[in-house]
């Protein structure tokens, strides 16, 4: 996400950032490498825990009704959220987004992506959609962005996600707690040795697949 992160405040002094969905406030961290940032989400339980851990600059919300004034921040971030909404609540969270964002401002989006990768972690985060391109583009041009980049991600390891998830539908999905462990030490080292060199290469290329979806969109100025 570095790169769109990076695009998004390049034109900015001094940018404010809101993050959608925020859970425990990890990423409101690490946004504020690129400004000064703040968090909405709608679970109790997360926000729990960026308080228990000093984060002051989260709140409980609904990205459905966004508890700010018009055109109030210069980038708006949501990860991994807008695909659990139902069509309405989608829409509206994206509306939102955008009403919030300053004439100019970028919205930078992860969401699941490739509906042949749906598997038990599908299941334990209550998706409701998995995207692509097309989908992706239409919803977000629908209330008025003007999208400038998008990318796959995760391709790379995209045969091993696709071979697990193809074994799980063919069990049954089922809510499972294995799809948030870590995996042993080895494992994890290849995998994350993989992502790196796609995020390299993100820097400089689209990726054509992948199991996730990031998007860098901007309000007309």
């Amino acid at each position: 996400m570095a790169p769109l992160l990076a695009e998004a405040v390049r034109e900015c002094e001094a940018p404010v950032i809101l993050d959608c969905g925020c859970g425990t406030g990890h990423n409101v961290g690490m946004l504020r490498q690129y400004g000064r940032a703040v968090g909405i989400d709608l679970t109790w339980s997360g926000l729990a825990h960026a308080h228990r851990h000093g984060e002051r600059s989260v709140a409980q919300a609904t990205a459905t009704r966004l508890p700010f004034a018009d055109r109030r921040f210069d980038v708006v971030t949501s990860f991994d959220v807008i695909y659990a909404l139902d069509d309405e609540s989608e829409a509206a969270a994206l509306a939102e987004m955008f009403r919030v964002l300053r004439p100019g401002g970028y919205l930078v989006l992860n969401v699941a992506a490739m509906d042949l990768l749906k598997g038990n972690h599908s299941v334990l985060s209550h998706e409701i959609r998995r995207y692509s391109r097309r989908s992706l583009t239409e919803r977000l041009t629908n209330v008025g962005f003007r999208v400038h980049r998008m990318s796959y991600t995760n391709a790379t390891i995209l045969p091993v996600v696709a071979g697990v998830r193809l074994l799980q539908r063919l069990s049954g999905h089922e809510e499972s707690s294995q799809e948030i462990s870590t995996p042993p030490a080895a494992v994890n080292a290849a995998l994350s040795a993989a992502l790196s060199v796609e995020a390299a290469m993100v820097r400089v290329v689209d990726m054509p697949f992948g199991s996730s979806l990031m998007a860098l969109a901007r309000r007309p100025s």
